[in-house]
């Protein structure tokens, strides 16, 4: 992997993750590192799962590939939070 495409995964990332903060009511617990971890997984998940649907690659942009990497974010996110949270309880 380039460094370009590190940078880029970096930036997407952080974006997927924060608009699936976004979709989360309340706040989470988690910083910006596991927001971009997150972000990440969900954005490569995503793509992989839009893939298969049959819908990876169409005409500008990407609405339904997207739908699926944000709600893996959200998903992944209120996880970590759960996590988070109930470890802080010990």
């Amino acid at each position: 992997m380039t460094v370009t495409g590190i940078i880029t995964a970096i930036v997407i990332g952080a974006i997927i993750g924060a608009l699936g903060r976004l979709v989360l009511p309340g706040r989470q617990p988690i910083g910006f590192l596991l927001t971009i971890g997150v972000g990440i997984v969900a954005a490569l998940l995503g793509t992989a799962i839009a893939q298969k649907v049959g819908v990876g690659t169409t005409d500008g942009i990407d609405w339904i590939e997207l739908v699926f990497q944000i709600g893996l974010a959200a998903v992944g996110v209120a996880a970590v939070a759960a996590f988070q949270r109930r470890g802080s309880h010990r």
